[in-house]
């Protein structure tokens, strides 16, 4: 153990060692909390001689549950076998495979994801005829998501007699689940809200898991929501050995329930708890983090921490204020391209940077519409994380419902999408006649549809297309008993025809589509491989063990940089990742902070926090842009310097000069405000190496005289140095044109400006 402790800095290792009671670890980014969690799951199992079988360690992405394994495993060799690592809803999953016949579903049941969960809730909607423009479908399912997430069921929500849109919830929530019942399906907030109630109906289930997991680790800690928290304390509550990691200014999504507060509250929930800091980075430079430091700060509602690092100084952070989005678009390829086909200055040996080490950030989604088509104008691959999942394309969805149907034949949603897939002639019409009937019946879907085969009001035609359709997916559950599921989908494939027609159209694009099905044959093929085969564990549980995993799927999960293309991504997106070289586009007020938002100190606060994330992704370079004018639903509107702007010392920023395009994209044609500053004195306002001009004696103009002039140089308090461009008005009515450095043009009235005028 001594030698595995050699890896870690002595903070790290006080943190490894520190194996009983409760432990807080704040660790801030790039400070290797993964690694200290993988160490001290080596500590407890190598020198502890606890059982793997006893640990539990819990985090949010599958990736980082495979990454945090695979390290363990790495230390440990085969004495890692059995530690259970997992995300929140995989573990979920695995509690209710065991025991969720005590809640009265059969353990075969369906995991819904996000696009079955909206074709769940319209068709409920349409059922009580409730109209979507008057309560939008996503608005009911993040309603209920919400309410899940706080540990309400149907049965205990109280709506107000006097909110219309709660008493629709009231009467949504309760036939939505109704509806997941009878087709013995659950959506990710029955996950966790189902096995809350498991323990609580229970009590010997929970005892048991108590027992089992007598040592428990949660990463990313500040993410957890109400619920998600009160799991983790009900299982660490009987041996109190509980070590939670994470960030508060990490925390970014309150907006899907996270609570910061869990981490900032742990100590007052598990009295002595001791606490432990990780400040060093080992990802960034000291410049990227000093600016990081400056930003956070500013929030009141968080842990007092500082990073710092041993890495290099690093280059100073570029700040570019575009025209338009247009403009931004072309400083971001212009700068790809710079360090693509240029030798980075750290690495003079280098020919140049691969496009796999920069990735472009936004806040939005519709913010990358610009620099996708300036990135294709220039032939630059690139790939968008958090666009469509490969699990969400249709050809993906539609064999994934055979297989799911197969596993679960109450699934009345699979049913569905795939009774004429491909085409079989059961029309919308009969179907939804079918479905009537079977909800009248009290039967699942595919039940009634037996059930319908009897009835008189079926035509021959359709008695006969429905009945060989019934007796296919009795033939593919025989099967599923016997072969592997990359077996079963290829048999299902043959069965059904489906890959036959797509070959049959002959297009790029269908083409395209036998290509993702042969990927998702490689995908289960390479599960089974993975998986531990024991000769009496029945084939189905394979099939139910990937249909879970790609039902919790997320973004993060599905990043991979092997490819070289550069990444798009919203912030949300860029938690858990990191780049050589990052790009920061729209740092505007409306964007970042973000409008929506709202100017409450939570909300305001945690948008800081997600700029900070943004920052510390970047390991050795970091672009900042904005746009004086971006367009909204086609009108151009100015725009403010985003705050968090003003919150980056001056040293550690070096402004970019706007460039005019002509005939080419690297133009060196003199910008605009070097055409302003000829009218003054040209060298006084050279930006001297980080960015800015030298300090100087400077001049407060005094109250009720405004002594300014035409190319004079001035500071304001927020704007930081510029120099006049033109006066208007005189006295009290004076106001003037500015041009500053990092804000742009701006045009102030003289007596509230608060300038200082640079001798």
């Amino acid at each position: 153990m001594i030698s595995l402790l050699n890896d870690l800095n002595p903070i790290q290792q006080k943190a490894v060692l520190e194996t009983e009671g409760p432990l807080l670890i704040f660790a801030g980014a790039g400070s290797g909390k993964t690694r200290v969690l993988t160490y001290r799951i080596a500590c407890l199992i190598h020198e502890k001689g606890v059982s793997p079988r006893n640990i539990l360690a819990v985090t949010f992405t599958n990736k980082a549950a495979d990454e945090m394994r695979e390290r363990v495993e790495r230390l440990l060799g085969g004495s890692a076998k059995g530690i259970w690592i997992s995300t929140f809803h995989s573990a979920c999953a695995r509690i209710l495979r065991q025991h969720i016949n005590h809640l009265g579903f059969e353990r075969n049941f369906v995991i819904y994801d996000e696009e079955d969960q909206e074709r769940h809730m319209k068709a409920v909607m349409k059922e009580l005829d409730i109209d979507f423009k008057m309560f939008h479908p996503r608005a009911m399912q993040s309603s209920i998501d919400r309410l899940k997430n706080e540990g309400v069921t149907p049965d205990q929500y109280r709506p107000s007699q006097f909110n219309i849109f709660e008493k629709r919830l009231a009467l949504v929530y309760q036939r939505y689940q109704e509806d997941l019942h009878r087709n013995n399906g659950v959506d990710f907030g029955d996950l966790l809200l189902f096995v809350t109630l498991l323990f609580k109906k229970n009590p010997e289930v929970l005892r048991s898991y108590q027992n089992s997991c007598q040592y428990v680790m949660v990463d990313e800690f500040q993410d957890t929501n109400l619920i998600q928290y009160q799991l983790i304390k009900r299982l660490a509550e009987r041996h109190q050995n509980i070590c939670v990691v994470g960030d508060d200014d990490q925390s970014i999504y309150r907006w899907r329930g996270a609570e910061v507060g869990n981490i900032l509250n742990f100590e007052r929930d598990f009295p002595g708890t001791k606490v432990i800091t990780l400040e060093q980075n080992y990802r960034s430079t000291q410049h990227i983090l000093r600016a990081a430091n400056h930003v956070v700060k500013e929030n009141r509602l968080r842990k007092e921490k500082i990073l710092w690092t041993k890495n290099p100084e690093g280059e100073l952070l570029t700040l570019y204020t575009a025209e338009d989005e247009a403009d931004e678009a072309r400083f971001v390829v212009r700068k790809i391209s710079e360090h693509v086909h240029c030798s980075f200055p750290r690495n003079p040996g280098n020919t140049g940077r691969p496009y796999r080490d920069m990735a472009v950030f936004y806040r939005i989604n519709a913010q990358s519409r610009a620099i996708e088509e300036e990135l294709v104008k220039h032939q630059i691959p690139y790939t968008i994380v958090g666009g469509m999942k490969f699990y969400e394309r249709k050809e993906i969805k539609d064999i994934l419902a055979y297989l799911k149907l197969i596993a679960n034949p109450s699934d009345g949603i699979s049913l569905k999408r795939i009774i004429n897939q491909p085409p079989r002639g059961i029309g919308e019409k009969t179907m939804e006649r079918i479905t009537v009937f079977s909800r009248e019946s009290g039967l699942p879907l595919y039940e009634g549809m037996k059930e319908a085969l009897k009835e008189d009001w079926l035509s021959p035609g359709m008695r006969e297309r429905i009945g060989e359709f019934i007796l296919l997916i009795e033939e593919l559950r025989q099967e599923a008993k016997l072969l592997t599921p990359g077996q079963l989908t290829l048999t299902l494939l043959a069965r059904t025809g489906y890959l036959e027609r797509l070959k049959e159209e002959r297009t790029d694009g269908a083409l395209s589509r036998v290509e993702n099905i042969d990927e998702l044959v490689n995908v289960l093929t390479e599960l089974e491989r993975g998986e531990e085969v024991e000769e009496t564990r029945p084939r189905e549980v394979f099939l139910e063990s990937f249909l879970d995993k790609v039902s919790l799927v997320s973004d993060v999960d599905l990043y991979e940089d092997r490819e070289n293309r550069v990444s798009l991504m919203t912030l949300h997106c860029a938690k858990g990742l990191e780049f050589p070289i990052v790009l920061i586009v729209g740092m505007e007020e409306g964007l970042l902070p973000h409008y929506r938002r709202g100017e409450g100190m939570e909300d305001l606060e945690e948008e800081r926090r997600l700029c900070y994330v943004g920052i510390t992704r970047a390991k050795e370079k970091l672009y900042l842009s904005r746009a004086e004018k971006r367009s909204t639903f086609g009108v151009g509107r100015a725009n403010l310097a985003s705050r968090f702007l003003d919150e980056l010392p001056f040293e550690l920023i070096q402004v970019e000069e706007r460039k005019r395009r002509r005939e080419h994209l690297f133009s060196q044609e003199t910008s605009w405000f070097d055409d302003f500053s000829r009218s003054g004195d040209e060298t006084d306002f050279t930006p001297q190496e980080n960015g800015f001009s030298k300090k100087e004696d400077v001049t407060l103009i005094p109250d009720g005289f405004y002594p300014l002039r035409t190319g004079m140089r001035v500071r304001h308090p927020r704007f930081g140095d510029g120099r006049v461009k033109s006066i208007e008005g005189m006295n009290e009515d004076q106001k003037a044109t500015i041009v500053f450095q990092m804000a742009g043009p701006k045009r102030l009235k003289t007596r509230y400006a608060n300038l200082e005028i640079l001798e």
